[in-house]
């Protein structure tokens, strides 16, 4: 037992594994379920964000440098320009079809 505590205690590379796989299970799985415009794109975020931890926990625990942390910046300026124009998007939506519901979107053909 407190063998477990003290792998509890001191974070390596597993923890990090452990937390950006929950991160990514839950944004695809909010990417799968929801209907709402606006949850697919917050479960996109939790998986760029899961995408960040594990690049910079590999950065650190791997080769010690700072690659990592560059590339998780640039994910990062990739995702506030993704959430930008996908809410500006969304917004021209709702003010045509009073709705932001993703199954409805099919209308946008005709």
């Amino acid at each position: 037992m407190q063998e477990f505590l003290n792998w509890l205690k001191t974070p390596g590379l597993t923890h990090f594994l452990i937390v950006s796989g929950i991160l990514f299970s839950l944004g695809v799985f909010a990417v799968l379920t929801r209907r709402n415009a606006i949850m697919v794109l917050m479960g996109i975020e939790l998986i760029l964000n899961a995408a960040n931890i594990n690049f910079i926990a590999f950065s650190r625990y791997s080769t010690g440098t700072l690659d990592g942390q560059v590339i998780a910046i640039f994910v990062i300026i990739l995702a506030a320009a993704e959430a930008a124009i996908a809410l500006a998007i969304v917004l021209n939506i709702y003010q045509n079809f009073n709705t932001v519901n993703v199954d409805e979107f099919n209308r946008l053909r005709d």
